[in-house]
């Protein structure tokens, strides 16, 4: 390593899974000058923004070490920072979502607010700080925004008399003909990963960095319809586009190679939450074979639940991301 690349490495706020995949893309020593725009506190902005929202992507991590993604939903305000370092979220877990068991004391999460009509998206992760029948509160580890790339604009909007009764809840090993349905009309997911610490052969100023990062990431996915292929009944395959170079999510993966997917079907309210291991695809044919595409991100369904009507949201007609226009597909 260069002397100017160590000097980035000292001073960045990225862990060495993220550096890892920065220098191979190219540009560690250009994202070790960005470290500034992740911050310990959230901007006002970024406040008002989490308090509009009326549901939030919550990544979490079980005590098997395996991340999932969830969404907890709520009327406008259901959300409140009471000064930049907190959220504070009133709300309850949707019936048979992981995060019901994942919610504890100083659990660390990951939030991703996203406004998909108008494209905006904020994250925010943290841990829990306080945890009451109301609802919780986390505080700031890392706050920074998010480009509108990919996000496809739709609009929700609650319905009545929902939940009325306890859903139909579908559990398995792989994936059944109703989830590889729902998985194949989907242009949008969500996923969770998750940094568990420093390995023992980091130096120590830098593993002091990569501690203060460890914790549960959660971030959002887009593409044309059928993005995600469906290779059998226990792996998809995914692009992976140009995004802002953070690489988060997949130096979360080069270090804990298992993530927690979560697929909704914005006409039927069913959730679909997966847990999963990953492999990332760095180049070669299958990489070129998919226009646009920067690598591959290839998963194995380990576990698979799906939650029928589960979401009290329904969804107006999605109007796709102009960036997704020079993209291929499958």
């Amino acid at each position: 390593m260069s002397h100017s690349e160590m000097a980035a490495v000292e001073d960045t706020v990225f862990h060495s899974g993220e550096r890892a995949v920065q220098q191979r893309a190219g540009v560690l020593e250009k994202m070790a000058a960005r470290s500034q725009v992740i911050r310990s506190f959230m901007p006002d902005q970024h406040r008002e923004f989490f308090q509009q929202l009326p549901f939030l992507i919550v990544g979490s991590i079980d005590r098997q070490q395996q991340p999932w993604a969830s969404i907890v939903i709520g009327a406008p305000g259901f959300v409140t920072s009471p000064d930049p370092e907190h959220l504070a979220i009133h709300a309850q877990v949707l019936p048979a979502d992981p995060l019901q068991l994942n919610l504890v004391d100083n659990a660390t999460l990951g939030l991703l607010g996203i406004e998909p009509h108008t494209r905006r998206r904020n994250r925010m992760n943290g841990r829990v700080e306080k945890l009451s029948a109301a609802g919780w509160t986390v505080i700031v580890d890392q706050s920074f925004g998010n480009c509108p790339k990919y996000i496809q604009a739709r609009r929700p909007g609650f319905i009545e008399n929902a939940n009325a009764a306890a859903p139909a809840v579908h559990r398995a090993r792989q994936l059944d003909a109703a989830m590889q349905a729902l998985i194949a009309a989907a242009d949008t997911f969500f996923i969770a990963t998750a940094y568990l610490g420093a390995s023992a052969g980091e130096s120590t100023t830098v593993s002091g960095i990569a501690d203060r990062q460890q914790g549960v990431d959660v971030s959002h996915r887009g593409g044309k319809p059928g993005f995600v292929r469906i290779d059998d009944a226990r792996t998809l395959t995914v692009p992976d586009f140009v995004g802002n170079f953070f690489f988060n999510t997949l130096g979360n993966l080069v270090e804990h190679p298992r993530a927690g997917l979560l697929f909704i079907d914005f006409i039927s309210g069913d959730l679909l939450y997966l847990a999963v291991t990953a492999e990332l695809i760095w180049d070669g044919a299958e990489v070129a074979a998919f226009k646009g595409a920067e690598r591959l991100l290839r998963f194995h369904v380990e576990q698979a639940i799906r939650v029928e009507a589960s979401l009290p949201l329904r969804w107006s007609e999605a109007e796709m991301s102009p960036a997704l226009a020079p993209m291929g597909s499958w």
